[in-house]
């Protein structure tokens, strides 16, 4: 028998899911081209559902449901209210692109969407091995048929096979990490596994060894140096309104589920994991910005970028244990999840630029397509800029106080090689600041290569505009967006 409070914690995945087929439904009676009345809908139950998890989150409970194997916390309300929100600008953004490249026939566009929003719910509340998998594949094979969903476009389809056959392997490495844990704990629930490292009652061998492969599939997500062999071509190859969906919100959901397997399951091994972790931060800053210099396609430039942000956020996932003590532990998780939101928020807005400046038959994915932008939008060239300042982490962007958060989590940690490495960071953000700030050249100070003006609708123009100015902002007052982050990840600890 379920009781009533297990139902209450998961509502926003019931209605979700309850909606998603009903749109599939609705969208066979639809007949216009553009699918206004599907993207109402959509956007509505959307809207419906972030005002649940925002009301959840505010409530400040934690509620454990369905014999443990979900949890509804504040940090996974409010990253879920986050996710939301980003597939929900994503929409905005990505629909009149869909409509020119007849995307939008049949409605698989919102419904897929939809359907990874649920995955991501599920990752994010997942406090089971199986519920977090079960997560993970309801994302991922949404987002393979996202890709592919321009079937009369080669590269898409490519993109989606090699996502597809990559995707398989890093599932496997995930699985088999999982199950070689479950030998180890005896247990499938992240309290009793951490219950039994504490008990000592594990066989430390295959502990380890299960631990290598579950890190190795959560790089895979978070597409790290080794495991981001993906990330160029699927953004690349996918269609520009499906790379933000890819590119957003997943973010969210894999930090989330870094969190509850790393800290929630397995923080008495945090010495053996924060080794890793290290190793694949340097790696992802160093191959991240040296192979962005060399792009001259926008999408891959950025694909490369987002490589190098996550190392970042490895930074931080690394600084929260120091000689076996948690003490910097709130510190260093709500940095890193302050990172992960402003580099969602910057990404939204600059994917949100390139699909404005795309038309009918010209993707406007080439730097080269930048030139002279300022001459013929001074608006959009303002707001690609800032979003290519805060990715460089040039101050008073957002992004320079993400930097300054994770660098300050990470020399606060004390050790000798701790610091070494928020040099090296440093060094590799220097690199990244040349490429992107070559893009701004390109905006202001080359000749235009189109005289043509840049046309949006009253509803892009003022979410892109909302979304350029949250970069400046909140990184102008960044403490309210910090305390919500420092606030979830202390009641995350607590519970």
């Amino acid at each position: 028998m379920i009781d009533k409070l297990s139902l209450v914690a998961v509502y926003p995945e019931m209605i979700l899911l309850i909606m998603a087929c009903v749109v599939a439904l609705f969208d066979l009676g639809v007949k216009s081209r553009s699918r206004t009345a599907t993207y109402l809908v959509t956007m509505l139950t959307l809207a419906v559902v972030a005002a649940l998890q925002a009301s959840y989150a505010s409530s400040g409970q934690t509620v454990h449901a369905f014999g443990g194997m979900v949890v509804s916390d504040v940090m996974g309300n409010w990253l879920k209210c986050f996710a939301t929100l980003a597939v929900m600008v994503s929409l905005v953004y990505g629909r009149p692109y869909a409509a020119d490249r007849g995307m939008l026939v049949g409605g698989e566009l919102f419904v897929l969407s939809m359907f990874s929003l649920l995955g991501m719910f599920v990752m994010i509340s997942g406090s089971n091995f199986l519920a977090i998998y079960m997560g993970v594949e309801l994302l991922t094979l949404s987002s393979y048929a996202l890709v592919a969903l321009r079937r009369d476009h080669t590269l898409s389809i490519e993109a989606s096979m090699k996502y597809f056959v990559l995707g398989a392997l890093a599932s496997g490495f995930l699985l088999y990490g999982m199950s070689m844990i479950y030998g180890a704990t005896g247990s499938l629930d992240l309290q009793d596994v951490s219950k039994a490292i504490s008990a000592g009652q594990i066989k430390h061998q295959v502990l380890v060894f299960g631990l290598v492969f579950l890190v190795s599939g959560l790089a895979f997500k978070l597409g790290v140096v080794p495991f981001h062999m993906w990330i160029p071509d699927v953004y690349q190859g996918a269609p520009t309104a499906v790379t933000l969906m890819i590119g957003g919100a997943p973010k969210l959901a894999a930090f989330a589920v870094m969190i509850r397997l790393l800290v929630e399951g397995l923080n008495q091994m945090a010495v053996d994991w924060q080794q890793m972790l290290m190793l694949l931060s340097v790696a992802s800053l160093a191959i991240g910005n040296l192979a962005a210099i060399a792009q001259t396609n926008l999408k891959r430039m950025l694909a490369y970028s987002t490589i190098s942000h996550m190392g970042f956020v490895l930074i931080g996932m690394m600084s929260g244990v120091v000689d076996g003590q948690a003490g910097a532990a709130v510190n260093a998780y709500s940095s890193s999840m302050f990172y992960v939101l402003s580099y969602v928020m910057t990404t939204l807005a600059s994917f949100g630029v390139m699909l404005l400046l795309a038309r009918n038959g010209f993707e406007s994915e080439e730097i080269a397509d930048f030139a002279g932008l300022n001459q013929r939008s001074p608006l959009y060239a303002g707001i690609m800029a800032l979003c290519l300042f805060s990715l460089a982490g040039i101050p008073p962007m957002i992004g320079f106080y993400a930097k300054l958060a994770v660098l300050q989590a990470l020399i606060s940690a004390g050790g000798t090689m701790h610091i070494g490495l928020a040099v090296f960071a440093v060094m590799m953000s220097l690199v990244g600041a040349f490429y992107y700030l070559r893009v701004v050249k390109v905006m202001y100070f080359d000749a235009p290569i189109t005289a043509s003006e840049v046309v949006a609708s009253t509803e892009v123009r003022v979410v892109l505009s909302l979304n350029g100015a949250l970069l400046l902002v909140v990184g102008l007052l960044p403490g309210g967006l910090m305390l919500l982050c420092s606030d979830a990840i202390k009641q995350m600890l607590a519970t």
